[in-house]
């Protein structure tokens, strides 16, 4: 089948990627907690959420008004970029949390905002665990919001350019790992799209938690797992 899904003339029976599922419970209460700790460190002008007709609203005008300031300009203490982090993390929506990396990012730099993360993959619960997985995928995007700043930094300068390299090593393992000894369905989904499924990645002492990631995704009960897995020992 093509990338919609549909059977291809070659008769190839792979189909392009399912979308990745929603949380199985998406947490919104603590999403939007995070969202008004966010609106208040950064002075956002966002009425607060009981002035809302419902939160739905509410979260929609947070997170223009945070877009908003993105483009015009936006200081970021360290307060405000743990506040960023915390919120991409447990942000139930797997592309909007995009929003609150990338001021992040462009304030700090990528090394402090992957750290950030891997001490959620580390550290966290379930729940964060997952929403760091999320949240990685779009850690490596390029500082491209040249209005956002730390506090303290000269308007117009950017982060130092760091190699990350070690970060990124470390993430890789730490996540081969959980995805073998974590059986919760939610950090196996949100982990796995991330995860290289290669030993080549990896050191020899790993090669054996390949190919137990490999056989748990094959022969796991949810679809998603079993549809993703194939796509990334093909790929």
């Amino acid at each position: 089948m093509g990338a919609n899904g549909k059977e291809t003339t070659s008769g190839d029976p792979v189909r392009g990627f399912m979308a990745l599922p929603g949380r199985p419970d998406d947490g919104k209460g603590l999403f939007l907690r995070c969202l008004e700790d966010v609106v208040r460190v950064l002075g956002l002008d966002v009425a607060s959420e009981s002035d809302a007709d419902d939160s739905w609203t509410w979260e929609t005008r947070a997170r223009v008004a945070l877009r908003e300031a993105n483009s015009r300009e936006l200081v970021v203490s360290e307060t405000a970029c743990e506040a960023l982090i915390r919120t991409a993390v447990y942000d139930p929506n797997p592309s909007f949390n995009r929003q609150f990396v990338e001021p992040a990012l462009n304030a700090f730099g990528h090394r402090v905002v992957k750290t950030a993360l891997l001490d959620y993959l580390r550290t966290g619960t379930n729940r964060e665990r997952a929403g760091a997985a999320r949240a990685w995928y779009w850690s490596a995007l390029p500082l491209r919001l040249p209005h956002v700043r730390a506090e303290g930094q000269d308007a117009g300068s950017r982060p130092a350019s760091d190699d990350t390299s070690e970060i990124v090593g470390e993430w890789r393992e730490i996540a081969l790992r959980e995805f073998v000894s974590n059986d919760d369905l939610d950090v196996r989904r949100c982990i796995l799209p991330g995860l290289s499924l290669w030993k080549s990645a990896y050191p020899s002492e790993s090669h054996d938690l390949v190919e137990a990631a490999v056989a748990i995704a094959r022969a796991h009960p949810d679809e998603y797992i079993r549809h993703r897995v194939e796509h990334q020992v093909r790929g």
